[in-house]
């Protein structure tokens, strides 16, 4: 091995720990191959430790004053925005997608941290005087102890942002286990969060793979579990959790469908169509990987394949790039074999991203945009999730035949539709069976104090990541009926409050 690879600390108790595990894996530039960073597989004790020293922190923590927790957060976000570019390049280096994209992938984090700036207000209970006969009632917010945090590779930064920056800001503390694909980012950030004020153990990072997941998902002290990820992952997960009587949150895979009507505006539909399929490679669980053209916008799509054969594709340093290299050979390799699927089940191949060589990065695993036209339900690329720059196209005649296809789909993370007409859009929101809906947006990823509310078979849990629904996974209320009295009363045996 050679020495000038760094290899990657696990974070406990405020302090880089080197881990003594003899499982390694190399962290590699998707783009050239080249080994950037290793990074352990840790083991159950250093798992444990991590844990000791969150629940020994969160004594001291949970009691820390709203303000104190709140001015940490103030620190953060400033901290996030002076290393927003150091950030991106670690998340270019070891995800593949290009700068802009992980800038603005630093942005979507540093909204949420935002948002946890204003815990003083947001975790608040409620006070009822004199609910009954001289008894005041309320309640009180309080956070559950040590939480954890699985994140998946495609977003390094924004999903353990959706996860520790609340719920250290509600009292608890946490321990973060990152994608072992991509963790530079992930640990630098926890590091500022550590640089603005965070005691020791309030945030800690393990890294491994299954183990260190299922460990924190069955570790007694651990309260609640957040994961973010596959739907076969997030659903061992949520099931590990539950069965050992945690809280847990898992938002899974999708198939994200996006409307294209006739009287939308053309040049908006496309480009934004465009954009939100092949954006980073495809590797989002809100892009938009069907497109349904319905009436007359279906004479739109040799329109839609000749703009979306335009796109550069290259490695994520070249700012003129529109989509980078998927993470792994293993992901190439995957997505071009549901490719094959697709051709081999009678779809149209319109755009073929297959067998593309990126000078200067022959190695890279770059797959350019896809089009496939004639989809059906019952077809492979339908049906799974490709996670690549692969867009199925569905045609239909009317919106509510569109509608009801895409009820018909088992997922729910996002939909849109793209419409100049207000009626349109009303029976749309009011009729689709998915979570979140955009109208001429393409990702409908809401803003920060509006809660992630992915639906149906992409999430498991009733509370999502973000807003107020955070705030209550995070936390857990305690209803307190009191009565202060100058005087005794006599024996009252019945239930009735006087």
């Amino acid at each position: 091995m050679s020495k000038d690879i760094p290899r990657l600390a696990h974070l406990i108790g405020g302090k880089l720990v080197e881990s003594t595990s003899k499982e390694w894996r190399d962290v590699v530039n998707p783009a050239t191959q080249e080994v950037v960073a290793r990074v352990p597989f840790g083991t159950r004790e250093e798992l444990d430790q991590a844990v000791a020293n969150a629940r020994e922190a969160y004594a001291t923590w949970r009691n820390t004053g709203q303000g104190a927790r709140m001015r940490v957060m103030l620190k953060f976000q400033q901290l996030l925005r002076d290393n927003t570019d150091k950030l991106a390049e670690m998340i270019t280096r070891e995800h593949g997608k290009t700068l802009p994209d992980a800038q603005g992938e630093v942005g979507r984090g540093l909204e949420v941290v935002e948002h946890a700036c204003s815990i003083a207000s947001l975790q608040l209970g409620e006070y009822a005087e004199n609910a009954a006969g001289g008894i005041d009632v309320y309640t009180l917010v309080q956070p559950l102890g040590v939480c954890a945090g699985i994140t998946a590779f495609n977003f390094p930064v924004m999903l353990p942002c959706f996860m520790f920056p609340i719920a250290v800001s509600c009292g608890n503390t946490f321990v973060l286990k990152p994608s072992e694909q991509d963790p530079t980012a992930t640990l630098f950030l926890a590091q500022l969060a550590l640089e603005a004020g965070l005691p020791p153990g309030v945030l800690n990072v393990v890294h491994g793979g299954p183990d260190i997941a299922n460990g924190l998902c069955e570790h007694p002290d651990v309260k609640a579990v957040s994961f973010i990820g596959s739907t076969r992952v997030g659903t061992e997960i949520y099931r590990r959790a539950s069965d050992a009587g945690k809280r847990c949150q898992a938002m899974m895979g999708a198939k994200n469908h996006c409307v294209i009507l006739p009287d939308a505006d053309r040049e908006v539909a496309l480009n934004h169509l465009i954009g939100a399929a092949f954006g980073a490679a495809g590797q989002r669980c809100m892009a938009a990987s069907v497109a349904v053209f319905v009436g007359k916008s279906r004479e739109w799509l040799p329109d839609f394949v000749e703009r979306s054969r335009k796109l550069k594709v290259n490695t994520g340093t070249d700012r003129s790039a529109d989509l980078g290299p998927l993470v792994s050979p293993a992901a190439k390799q995957r997505v071009e074999s549901l490719i094959a699927a697709g051709e081999k089940e009678g779809a149209t191949l319109l755009l073929d991203g297959r067998g593309l060589t990126v000078k200067g990065y022959e190695q890279g695993n770059f797959v350019g945009p896809t089009v496939f036209g004639g989809v059906t339900a019952k077809m492979r690329i339908y049906q799974e999730e490709i996670f690549g720059p692969v867009l199925c196209v569905v045609e239909a005649e009317t919106l509510e035949e569109a509608v009801a296809f895409i009820n018909g789909n088992p997922n729910g993370n996002g939909v849109a539709i793209f419409t100049q007409d207000g009626g349109a859009a009303r029976y749309f929101q009011n009729n689709i069976d998915v979570g979140q809906v955009g109208i001429n947006i393409p990702i409908p990823v809401p803003v920060a104090w509006f809660s992630f509310t992915g639906s149906r078979g992409s999430k498991l849990g009733d509370l999502g990541p973000n807003g107020k629904q955070a705030v209550q996974f995070w936390t857990q209320t305690k209803t307190v009926t009191a009565r202060w009295s100058a005087h005794g009363s006599g024996v009252n045996t019945t239930i009735t409050m006087k």
